[in-house]
């Protein structure tokens, strides 16, 4: 199961120091609906090397404004307490993710 982020919790995580994968989506949302079990099933995968998550824009917004998301699903992924570079948006494929998560630990 992934991770409830939440403007709690969220830069507390991130400062750990261990690679972070968040998915901003919203319950409205047709696509973050169906990309759910795929957030859900890698941070099963990868459960000992990243911290998987999701942060639901209808409850949480002030992260989500800081990092300007606009459209929902995206994706923002941090290492060493940083954001990187990547970033996606939309729906994806799980094969992107692990792509983008294989990518984010090689860093």
């Amino acid at each position: 199961m992934a991770f409830k982020f939440t403007d709690d919790n969220v830069d507390e995580v991130i400062a750990s120091g261990k690679p972070v994968v968040i998915d901003f989506w919203g319950t409205y949302c047709g696509p973050c609906m169906a990309m759910s079990p795929i957030v859900d099933e890698l941070a099963e995968e990868y459960a000992d090397k990243v911290v998987i998550g999701k942060y639901n824009v209808e409850e949480e917004n002030d992260f989500a404004a800081v990092n300007r998301i606009m459209s929902i699903p995206a994706f923002l992924f941090y290492k060493d307490g940083k954001k990187v570079a990547i970033r996606l948006a939309g729906s994806q494929s799980k094969e992107t993710l692990k792509g983008k998560i294989d990518e984010l630990l090689a860093m």
